[in-house]
């Protein structure tokens, strides 16, 4: 069921029943979207931005966000009945902070638009922030430079070095050995991008990948002739790819030279993704006369929190 009241506010900036955010008033224009709009707008999200759908979300009540990642684990040994125990090693924690910034959306209608009353003006605002949202998320969580937006998980450190000397926050690169392709082995390459993400992690692991990689995913062939490519085999079933999910995000970059076009692993356990959980929206029918402006806004942060558990494929020789 709509909100009558944010309804009349849309409409004619009527404070009736109102309900206001944080520390602001009614009188200067910013309120809370109704709980049945921000269900919609999430849920379009998810459709479009598909690493939010894969990703681990927490709701957070400000913007200093931060989380422990505890790396190298506790180290054990071996002695006799009465032999000496040395010390051994402890964890090492580090402290991830996703950097974020406030995404936002500005669509506009006329009043007269707004007056009629055979026009879903909710159903509108929830679809134009939803895009809008959406489309800056999509690339931002896969390509963000982290200022004043999430740190995107393809512009973090990488190197070939394994897990065990790697240093933490850098992802590790599977080099496709040649420049630009897949070279002689692709289902090869792949088995090896896929066992760099070690069994743990392996549960639960997707590839992410943009529509024309995919495209060139499909007609790849075994030595002996077979599709590496595995579609759903009942209605309603995910194809796969080696065993394991395919993502379509189209923020992924294309097959190039050095490109990192594939991405695999566990994005529940390796990307974090920070909000308020609070859409805000301002009512602004001053500015642009006889346009009235919804401003809305919410606060969103992300950046890799585990960087074992996401392994990137580089088309490149080395």
């Amino acid at each position: 069921m709509r909100d009558a009241g944010f309804g009349a506010f849309l409409r004619s900036g009527s404070t009736a029943e109102v309900k206001a955010l944080s520390g602001a008033t009614g009188a200067e224009g910013g309120f809370a979207i109704p709980r049945a709009i921000d269900e919609q707008v999430d849920a379009t999200l998810k459709s479009i931005s598909p690493i939010r759908a894969i990703a681990s979300v927490v709701r957070v009540g400000t913007s200093g966000y931060r989380k422990l990642v505890a790396s190298g684990g506790f180290a054990s040994g071996w002695a006799s009945e009465t032999g000496p125990r040395a010390e051994t090693a402890t964890p090492v924690f580090n402290e991830i902070v996703p950097p974020s910034g406030d995404l936002f959306a500005n669509p506009a209608a006329s009043q007269a638009m707004l007056d009629d009353a055979a026009f879903d003006v909710e159903a509108w605002l929830a679809q134009e922030i939803a895009e809008e949202f959406a489309a800056a998320e999509g690339t931002a969580f896969v390509s963000g430079n982290g200022i004043n937006r999430p740190k995107g998980f393809l512009t973090q450190p990488v190197s070939t070095a394994s897990d065990a000397t790697r240093p933490f926050g850098t992802l590790q690169v599977v080099p496709t050995g040649a420049a630009g392709s897949f070279g002689d082995a692709p289902d090869e390459r792949l088995i090896d991008l896929i066992h760099a993400v070690r069994a743990p992690y392996r549960q639960g692991a997707v590839f992410v990948m943009n529509s024309a990689t995919l495209a060139v995913i499909r007609k790849l062939k075994t030595a002996e002739g077979e599709l590496i490519w595995s579609p759903g085999l009942a209605a309603g079933q995910p194809a796969s790819l080696l065993g394991y999910p395919v993502v379509e995000a189209e923020a992924m970059p294309d097959i190039a030279a050095n490109s990192l076009s594939i991405a695999f692993g566990n994005f529940r356990a390796g990307y974090l993704i920070a909000e308020r959980a609070e859409t805000q929206v301002l009512r602004d029918p001053f500015t642009n006369k006889p346009f009235v402006h919804f401003y809305a806004t919410k606060r969103v942060g992300g950046m890799v929190s585990n960087s074992e558990a996401i392994k990137l494929m580089r088309f490149s020789a080395a």
